[in-house]
């Protein structure tokens, strides 16, 4: 154990798909785990076919098994279970992210795997918990986001509830899951069982959105915001996101667009007062920036110390100085990928270096033989295995 690898030594299997799941296991991977991906032979894991496919990759299975090591095994054969049991043996968590019910009729529910494994922890992640009248009903980030009010939230200048398009509730829900397996994992060493942890993409959503949900309670369904003005202004090239929230922001922008007049004005001087004339405002401000462009107010505004920031497309925030001087950035190569693609170094966790093992996304089964010869079975058992279809090994 170490800081670089804190998680060395444990075994996770993780037979999730789509998001949540897989990335919740991809950081424990990246801290040190040796993760199993256990997908059915051919497409595998359903995020490979989400968006446009790359051989046997996408950008959502790309991110979601980075490091991890890949067998493809028929879980609709009883055989096909039998090497799954044979590789559980010894492992320190289970994922699954089965629709409620379906990992019980497989054989593998928390009951039987604890059971061979008492020590084991077991995380299941579900979209609307695995209880209450929901539970059957088939449910992905879009689905949640629009359960929840996320999409209600996003309301834009059209008045139309947008969804969120980076998929906000998948990437939350795996990171609360990662936390609690982290925390069970710590707790496990004074333990003499392991445990049964339950994530939902429901809770998740509910989780990201504490503060709206609060204050729209609070202040009666329409959450007052922060500070006023504030928002996006089309400028003469572009967009840009000025944001004023102490009474102090708003004189700085004030003389950043050389307006001391409104400044000086009483009815403006405190931010209740600006929130009741908010629609003013506005009004006075847009055609004020528009006139501009995104530089020139990015200058002004720099130098009044007035939070902003251009409205970047993600090409743009690629070559940001700030991005590249920090080293935010990785670009991996990926088998079948016809060019490297960007992946963010995260906190705590060593930096990315494309062609190695942690930066590396499997494709279905590439690992097959390998961990099945670690699990105890011969070459002759593997290949009967395959001849039979119960297993893919990716050749």
């Amino acid at each position: 154990m170490s800081y670089e690898a804190p998680f060395a030594g444990l075994k996770v299997i993780d037979l999730s798909q789509g998001i949540a799941g897989p990335y919740c296991a991809m950081l424990l991977a990246q801290q040190g785990a040796q993760v199993i991906k256990v997908e059915s032979p051919g497409d595998g894991d359903w995020s490979r076919v989400l968006g446009v496919r790359y051989g046997d990759h996408t950008a959502f299975s790309i991110i979601g098994n980075l490091g991890k090591r890949s067998v493809a095994i028929d879980l609709k054969q009883e055989d096909g279970k039998a090497v799954l049991w044979k590789l559980i043996e010894g492992a320190d968590v289970f994922i699954e992210g089965f629709r409620p019910g379906v990992i019980k009729r497989l054989g593998f529910d928390y009951e039987a795997v604890s059971a061979r494994e008492p020590r084991i922890l077991y995380l299941s992640i579900s979209g609307f918990g695995q209880s209450g009248p929901l539970v059957d009903r088939p449910a992905m980030d879009p689905v949640l986001q629009a359960f929840t009010g996320l999409t209600a939230e996003n309301q834009g200048e059209d008045g139309i509830p947008h969804r969120v398009p980076v998929i906000p509730v998948d990437m939350v829900t795996s990171l609360y899951a990662f936390a609690a397996v982290s925390s069970a994992l710590h707790a496990r060493r004074d333990e003499a069982r392991g445990r049964y942890l339950d994530a939902s993409l429901m809770q998740g959503a509910t989780g990201l959105q504490a503060i709206r949900m609060m204050s729209s309670i609070l202040e009666g369904g329409v959450v007052r915001p922060g500070g006023t003005p504030a928002g996006i202004f089309r400028t003469s090239d572009g967009w840009i996101s000025i944001t004023t929230i102490h009474d102090r922001d708003w004189l700085a922008l004030c003389e950043a667009i050389d307006r001391p007049d409104l400044a000086a004005q009483q009815r403006y001087e405190k931010v209740a007062d600006r929130y009741a004339q908010e629609a003013e405002l506005m009004g006075l401000l847009r055609p004020i920036i528009a006139a501009e462009s995104v530089s020139y107010w990015s200058q002004r505004l720099a130098k009044a110390n007035v939070m902003h920031e251009r409205v970047n497309r993600y090409a743009d925030f690629l070559q940001e100085p700030q991005v590249t001087q920090t080293g935010l950035i990785a670009w991996l190569e990926q088998a079948g990928v016809p060019r490297a693609v960007p992946v963010g170094n995260l906190p705590g966790i060593a930096r990315f270096e494309s062609g190695s093992a942690l930066a590396t996304s499997p494709t279905v089964g590439q690992h097959t033989t390998e961990v099945l010869r670690e699990a105890g079975f011969s070459d002759p058992e593997i290949e009967h295995l395959e001849t039979r279809g119960l297993i893919d090994t990716g050749r």
